[in-house]
């Protein structure tokens, strides 16, 4: 078979477990009596109706629907999508200070009116994406009202970047962790890169020379902060000054920004950025060469600190890989990036699809099982990683045609 022949095999298998994984939130997730999406499913596929709704989950799915569609222009996917956005301006969106709400109840009550600029960046992301699809004017207006408010509220003037959280009217906070796992820190890497990613999409509807120097300085904040110099990987958390704590890996994080930045170097067509992530793309790329197994599923982080290597393979880390690695033949033309980029699909197909059931596990641990009491449909666990990994490598392989 010829390179050629693989990469189209490569496409055909993630064109249709694209479309496995969003009739998956077809069947199982629409909350037909109380709106949105159902808060909980469990890896048994058990709904739980009255969990709780978020921000996260609800933005993802209006992402990957809207990003579905523009693919592919199945109408069910555009239903989906506008359903989903109808859910999120009028459940989520706080119309009194500004931003959204990190949870709402069952109900669409707000159940935890927290800024969290991580959840915020996530709506934008989507709402963009939703304009592409639908031409929807309120989508593009609530997308650049957000940023605004991002902008004038999270800034940091003095030493630029995001700040992390903050109470429903912008007010210091003293718990500014997304989860339970994270350092209590007032700049994290994450927040940072997914503020990038929904600036850049942004931008792509929405051209303003002020998102511009937004994402320049982001790019400038990930070179200066961010990626370590010396070994490659990002550095997870910081204080408002820029000092560094902990001392933590995290392999798909690593993989996920190597691509997404250069991305947004591109959409803003800034020739010296790309440049300089280019060059770091691969990197990055071989940085997280470190947390591959030999199966070819890619470790969940490695914590120089304290526990060591985690060993759990989740199911976002492999999609990022599938992409990061692509990404880095395609910048350097070194076929090794793309056999790793198929081979971490074929650990995929093995171990995180979950063919009786659909969707994709959370992860298995190291002697190959199911990570226990994870879910299929919950607060982190949506079909953005998974999808937009499908998406990213079908269009990529039909771009080199």
């Amino acid at each position: 078979m010829s390179a050629q022949q693989h990469f189209n095999l490569y496409k055909t298998e993630v064109s249709s477990e694209l479309n496995r994984i969003l009739d998956y939130w077809l069947r199982y997730t629409q909350d037909d009596v109380n709106g949105g999406i159902i808060g909980r499913i469990d890896h048994e596929n058990n709904i739980f109706p009255e969990a709780p709704k978020g921000a996260v989950l609800h933005a993802r799915v209006l992402w990957a629907f809207s990003a579905a569609y523009n693919l592919n222009g199945n109408t069910d996917y555009l239903a989906m999508a506008s359903r989903t956005f109808d859910y999120l301006v009028s459940k989520f969106i706080d119309e009194q200070y500004g931003g959204v709400y990190w949870m709402v109840d069952h109900n669409g009550v707000p159940l935890d009116t927290k800024k969290q600029v991580y959840a915020t960046a996530f709506v934008i992301y989507a709402f963009s994406e939703y304009y592409k699809a639908s031409t929807n004017e309120r989508a593009k207006q609530e997308a650049i009202d957000l940023y605004k408010i991002l902008v004038e509220k999270s800034y940091d003037i003095e030493h630029t970047g995001y700040l992390e959280a903050f109470t429903r009217d912008w007010q210091s906070i003293d718990d500014l962790r997304l989860s339970a796992k994270d350092a209590n820190e007032k700049k994290t890497m994450n927040t940072h890169l997914h503020v990038l990613e929904a600036y850049g999409n942004l931008y792509r509807i929405w051209p303003d020379a002020g998102l511009k120097t937004q994402v320049q300085t982001l790019l400038n904040n990930f070179t200066d902060h961010f990626i370590d110099k010396q070994t490659g990987h990002l550095s997870l958390f910081f204080d408002e000054g820029w000092n560094k704590s902990l001392n933590i890996i995290s392999y798909g994080h690593d993989i996920e920004a190597s691509w997404l930045l250069l991305e947004a170097a591109e959409i803003i067509g800034d020739e010296e950025l790309i440049t300089v992530f280019k060059k770091l793309a691969i990197v990055m790329a071989d940085a997280t060469l470190e947390g591959l197994d030999n199966d070819h599923g890619l470790w969940y982080e490695y914590d120089a600190d304290k526990h060591g290597l985690v060993k759990e393979k989740h199911w976002w880390v492999q999609a990022e890989a599938m992409v990061g690695f692509y990404n880095a033949w395609q910048v350097s033309s070194d076929v090794k990036y793309a056999e790793l980029s198929t081979q971490v699909w074929h650990f995929v197909k093995q171990h995180i699809l979950d063919i009786e059931k659909g969707e994709w596990v959370w992860g298995i641990t190291a002697d190959g099982k199911l990570m226990p009491g994870e879910d299929k449909v919950g607060i982190w666990k949506c079909p953005y990683h998974n999808s937009r990994a499908c998406i990213e490598i079908i269009n990529r392989i039909s771009q080199a045609v």
